[in-house]
């Protein structure tokens, strides 16, 4: 069964476990969208010593390669940009996304604080943004009948005129990002619904994000129960992590946070992994499959 009584040892998500249970993503209008390629396989967590990142998940394998002297993107940042990005794509039906004309008020839709400083959080946005924008992605599907490969940059053009020294004066230029046209494409066929209400309670926790976002995934084409081995989890989710052991600890703790906000996430630990069962998505709204 699913960890007991996550509330209790959980208080800081009270408030937005509460609010989520009392009205929809939809009426509170914290309907939000992320890329099924990001999910499936997922962003590093910490640093990553080099330009080069891979994931795998089954068949599918995402990697990531960025310009040596920018880096890889890393952390909650990058996600909170994706999950922004996508769902404003969502949105508006564009590529072209305009993020306003002050750090600040882009940083308030992130439900980021202006903070100076190296360590910082205005520091810390510029640098994932210009790490997030930079990289390449190549995405894999293959199995032993075919073999199906999309690369892409997620932006083919950024134009930030925030000033971080003045995170609240409205630049001359409104900022805007023009996805590429096959990340758009991808996002517009594929979106996977989220409760943004979510994603900012979880927002300290990248593992929690990446497992909240795969959990109403599956949710919503899953329709029989499936172990999956702590193995086959550690290489889609942690592969920074020495051990599968470490793995597991950090990924049962950032579970008991998922399962606070999504109460109705329906699993259980098997012999030999995670026993996931079918349930209803966090958000009810048709998501496509592979």
């Amino acid at each position: 069964m699913p960890p007991s009584s996550p509330l209790s040892s959980l208080p800081a998500l009270l408030a937005d476990t509460l609010a989520i249970e009392a009205e929809s993503a939809q009426t509170a209008g914290a309907l939000g969208f992320l890329a099924r390629a990001m999910v499936q396989a997922t962003l590093p967590h910490k640093k990553v010593a080099g330009n080069e990142f891979e994931r795998k998940n089954g068949a599918y394998t995402l990697h990531l390669l960025s310009p040596v002297k920018v880096g890889l993107p890393y952390g909650t940042v990058p996600r909170l940009l994706l999950a922004w990005l996508t769902t404003e794509a969502v949105r508006t039906q564009s590529r072209e996304l305009f993020l306003g004309d002050s750090l600040s008020k882009f940083m308030h839709e992130l439900d980021m604080v202006p903070t100076g400083g190296r360590w910082g959080s205005i520091t810390r946005l510029k640098d994932q943004t210009a790490r997030l924008f930079a990289s390449t992605v190549s995405a894999t599907y293959a199995d032993k009948q075919s073999h199906t490969e999309a690369g892409f940059r997620l932006a083919d053009r950024s134009t930030l005129w925030w000033d971080a020294k003045a995170p609240e004066q409205a630049g001359l230029w409104e900022s805007s990002v023009k996805l590429s046209e096959t990340f758009f494409n991808e996002v517009i066929a594929h979106p996977i619904p989220v409760d943004m209400r979510a994603i900012r309670a979880l927002k300290k926790s990248p593992l929690a994000l990446d497992i909240y976002a795969w959990m109403t995934y599956r949710a919503s084409y899953a329709t029989k129960p499936s172990e999956i081995p702590w193995q086959a989890l550690a290489m889609q989710f942690g592969s920074d992590y020495a051990q599968v052991r470490d793995f597991k600890a950090a990924f049962l703790d950032a579970l008991r946070k998922v399962h606070t906000v999504y109460a109705g996430a329906n699993f259980e630990l098997g012999e030999r992994g995670l026993i996931v069962k079918p349930t209803r998505p966090h958000i009810t709204r048709k998501a496509d499959t592979l």
